[in-house]
């Protein structure tokens, strides 16, 4: 789900594996990282997708693991899937997967990792996203927190797929 390179910015990569944190990890030992994954619950109740072996790998390299609910989905998906409806967060994520579902992603986990504290408050991030399969979008952001959401910047964007 994630990949990024940077010179001493602070790193936010999605992943449900080790390999996207591993990458950066092999390309520099000063970059910190915070690695955001699934909440638990998906896909099955009361479990992560990231391997209980991986996530104490990566703390053990220094590597901060956020599981945490989705702040563009979460709570609305499961008002909407009930109600047959769409909801104001569901047209945000939405609206960036037009600029590709990694930009959607680099977003969202940049607001998550700053609202548990993982990451500093107006400090600018690499965040790295993509789909499922693997990443494919970086980009260099300022996260607000979710009740500020729309004070999020995207400063640049390093690359995402055609």
């Amino acid at each position: 789900m994630a990949v990024s390179v940077a010179v001493s910015m602070l790193s936010v990569v999605d992943t449900s594996t080790d390999e996207e944190a591993a990458m950066l990890l092999a390309g520099s030992s000063d970059l910190r990282i915070v690695c955001v994954t699934h909440a638990y619950g998906y896909p099955e109740n009361g479990k992560n997708k990231l391997e209980e072996s991986v996530r104490l790998d990566l703390q053990q390299q220094g590597v901060h693991v956020l599981s945490t609910t989705h702040v563009l989905s979460g709570v609305e998906r499961g008002i909407s899937s009930q109600s047959k409806g769409m909801y104001p967060a569901e047209i945000m994520a939405n609206t960036l997967r037009m600029l590709g579902e990694g930009t959607k992603v680099c977003v969202e986990i940049s607001i998550m990792a700053l609202d548990a504290g993982l990451i500093p408050h107006g400090d600018a991030v690499i965040a790295i996203g993509g789909t499922g399969t693997g990443a494919d979008t970086a980009v260099i952001m300022t996260p607000a927190h979710a009740q500020h959401v729309f004070k999020t910047k995207i400063h640049e964007i390093l690359c995402k797929p055609y």
